[in-house]
């Protein structure tokens, strides 16, 4: 039997554009590759997370079977921080993946986050992989601030280092593979929009009406909106400072263009995506 490759996977953030994340493991475990360690930030440490605890398809089915409506209807507009407390959407997060340690698990873990307090990275790795990924995923102003028991304040690993490569140093492995979600825009958009069922449209649009959100977070040149565009242009700079000064073996650069922060009801397109992507390399 041909050995495995070894493998030490590092998958940013950048929201939606993290499914494609999926589709690049399900490559690598077809393809005589063995994920050993995965270090992950915000959306990466989410599949990161679900893979580690060996629950990633039961991620992946959520996602094909849940609509617009119900995934807004898991972001409570409640939050003390941020638009969003993340109780509801956790919960359900949990009944998903249940709430394993990340020392039990089989595979060597780290979520990334950020302490806005200390203004230092963050590396987690060991205790509740659900609290892990939660502090992960803090987008600033969307998310609140995951507290921890000593009272820090984390939000999303992205704001210090959206790529973490960092905590795989350490490791046994063959490779170390990175994909970064912050790649340069690509000239055509490389998922083809769908037409719009202008019935699920306007059901959206009086979903969102009845919360009464704010035109600052709704509109498409609202506050939040800019802000959210800003703070994928400091990831994306970031990002390219970390990888050239610390370079993986193998690094996927998804483009930041690919789709949207929030688009996650192109779930299937994106893992697709993420696969063929890795199926077109010479070096994989």
């Amino acid at each position: 039997m041909m050995h495995k490759k070894t493998v030490s996977l590092v998958l940013g953030s950048g929201g939606a554009r993290g499914l494609a994340h999926i589709g690049i493991i399900k490559y690598l475990t077809q393809h005589n590759y063995e994920i050993k360690s995965i270090s992950g930030c915000s959306i990466g440490a989410l599949v990161g997370g679900f893979y580690a605890a060996g629950k990633l398809d039961i991620y992946e089915n959520w996602l094909k079977e849940i609509d617009t409506i119900a995934m807004l209807k898991l972001l409570d507009f409640k939050g003390s921080g941020g638009i969003v407390s993340g109780e509801k959407l956790m919960k359900k997060l949990s009944e998903l993946i249940g709430d394993s340690k990340i020392e039990d698990l089989d595979i060597t873990f780290t979520a990334v986050a950020t302490n806005i307090d200390t203004e230092k990275e963050v590396w987690l790795n060991s205790g509740s992989l659900l609290n892990a990924v939660r502090a992960s995923i803090s987008l600033p102003m969307f998310f609140t601030p995951f507290i921890t028991n000593s009272g820090a304040r984390l939000v999303d690993g992205g704001v210090l280092n959206p790529v973490p490569i960092a905590p795989t140093f350490t490791d046994d492995t063959d490779l170390t593979i990175s994909v970064n979600l912050g790649g340069e825009i690509s000239p055509q958009c490389p998922i083809k929009k769908k037409k719009v069922d202008t019935s699920i449209s306007k059901k959206i649009q009086q979903y969102m009406q009845n919360i009464s959100l704010p035109e600052a977070i709704t509109k498409e040149d609202g506050m939040y909106v800019i802000a959210n565009k800003s703070f994928e242009t400091m990831q994306g700079a970031l990002a390219r400072m970390k990888l050239a000064a610390y370079p993986s073996d193998i690094e996927i650069d998804i483009p930041r263009n690919l789709c949207a922060t929030f688009e996650f009801h192109k779930s299937q397109e994106l893992i697709e995506y993420g696969y063929n992507l890795c199926k077109d390399r010479d070096d994989l």
